[in-house]
């Protein structure tokens, strides 16, 4: 009776003790803010609904507001994100819908380990390459909004970058534009102290001159670890053969969204969005608790025999 009486308290206290750090180790996953760095010109900053300089003012479902997505606003605060989500940063051009808001919907909802996403918007309309040279206001900005991103916790888990039609206007910028394009993403890398920092670029689908096709081809020839490509091309355009309309915009998102989760540990596609496999190292503690707890209790039940 008395055995009994061990091993049903031993097996109660293993029950108690494994749902507490069960949950322990969900809150400390699911409250680390995944942060995502936004980078580029005019199509990355947003003018999905801009007509004549005039914003529509229309917000698909798939880029509505919600309390798990954010936004590092101008005065470096994280407040709930809105569209345009780039108001305040590219401030001498009328912004509208960008790709972000629907990359972070499909993030959050189709990945179980993630429940709060931070966006951080830097891009600016109309930029060449070399604005975003080291040293210059655009690339200061942008790395010290990076590290003031992560004043209140979380994880910088990529660059999003989308940039190069203002270097269609001049053949030598289109020709150096994969030279300066490599030279931007190691710097920031060092700068940020991130030399693996997940790297997600589009591929242009327009542009301001007749280089597109070459500003395209030294996009798709950067060769770094951790970069990945996503092709804009043949995505619609405003009546300005520029900028993405706000439907394309949503699909870009989602193409951002579905390229991200392959950069994240423990996470698998499928055609109904990703799970979480159970191989992070939270998850390592507790299954081997479990494993040492069962152990202790036969260790308990050969003792008493």
């Amino acid at each position: 009776m008395l055995s009994t009486n061990i091993i049903s308290s031993s097996l109660y206290l293993i029950f108690l003790l494994s749902s507490h750090l069960g949950h322990t180790i969900c809150q400390s996953r699911s409250s680390d803010k995944t942060i995502i760095l936004l980078a580029g010109q005019s199509n990355m900053a947003g003018r999905g609904g801009v007509i004549n300089d005039q914003w529509d003012g229309i917000v698909p479902d798939d880029c509505s507001p919600t309390s798990s997505i954010l936004r590092l606003n101008a005065k470096h605060q994280w407040v709930v994100a809105t569209e345009p989500l780039h108001r305040d940063i590219d401030t001498n051009h009328t912004c509208g819908v960008g790709p972000a808001m629907s990359l972070a919907h499909a993030v959050v909802r189709k990945s179980f380990g993630i429940a709060e996403v931070g966006l951080v918007p830097c891009a600016v309309g109309g930029t060449n390459i070399s604005h975003w040279s080291r040293g210059g206001h655009l690339y200061n900005q942008l790395v010290r909004r990076a590290k003031d991103s992560l004043r209140d916790g979380g994880t910088i888990q990529a660059l999003v970058w989308y940039q190069g039609e203002s270097d269609t206007l001049l053949k030598q910028d289109a020709d150096s534009y994969k030279r300066r394009l490599l030279k931007f993403y190691l710097d920031f890398r060092t700068d940020l102290q991130s030399p693996m920092l997940p790297i997600i670029q589009v591929a242009i689908t327009s542009g301001e001159g007749r280089y597109i096709e070459e500003v395209r081809q030294a996009q798709m020839g950067v060769d770094l670890l951790n970069l990945v490509t996503v092709d804009a091309k043949g995505l619609p355009l405003e009546p300005d053969n520029l900028h993405l309309t706000t439907q394309a915009q949503v699909e870009l998102g989602e193409k951002l969204a579905h390229t991200f989760l392959q950069f994240l540990p423990g996470h698998v596609q499928s055609n109904a969005g990703s799970f979480l496999v159970q191989n992070d190292a939270a998850n390592n503690l507790y299954n081997n608790f479990l494993y040492t707890a069962l152990i202790a209790l036969i260790l308990i039940v050969l003792r008493l025999q």
